[in-house]
């Protein structure tokens, strides 16, 4: 099992409308580092959801239900299903607190603030997981 990171307007889509739906297709991704992303998740894959405009704090956890495929309305774009699986209390993880570690520099949520969908490394799981979210 892997772990991604999924970027979202909280105005557009929140981990409160994926809480309400229970499963969404998250589409509409063409940048191609994203795109690559999206390419390599699978099913039973997690995928931490991040809400960005201002708020820029990890707000909950969703699974892959099915393989990714390409969006045949847009040749740029892939999707993937995702089904909810929790959001997490407060006080949320933020990006500020990513950053101040210094441990994840080469992180491309870090160095690419506009990156809607990343893979997550190992070792970024094992520190939010000591910073006390159950993942």
């Amino acid at each position: 099992m892997n772990y991604f990171l999924a970027k979202t307007d909280p105005s557009t889509y929140s981990i409160d409308d994926l809480e309400k739906e229970k499963k969404t297709v998250w589409n509409g991704i063409r940048n191609p580092q994203a795109v690559k992303a999206i390419k390599l998740m699978k099913k039973g894959d997690k995928v931490l959801i991040y809400h960005s405009q201002g708020q820029g704090t990890i707000r909950g956890l969703a699974e892959v239900v099915a393989d990714n495929r390409m969006d045949y309305t847009d040749e740029r774009s892939w999707l993937v299903d995702f089904k909810f699986i929790k959001r997490f209390p407060e006080p949320f993880i933020t990006l500020k607190e990513i950053k101040a570690s210094g441990l994840f520099n080469d992180l491309a949520l870090v160095r690419q603030g506009r990156l809607s969908t990343t893979q997550v490394p190992s070792k970024l799981i094992v520190w939010l997981k000591k910073k006390g979210l159950k993942i």
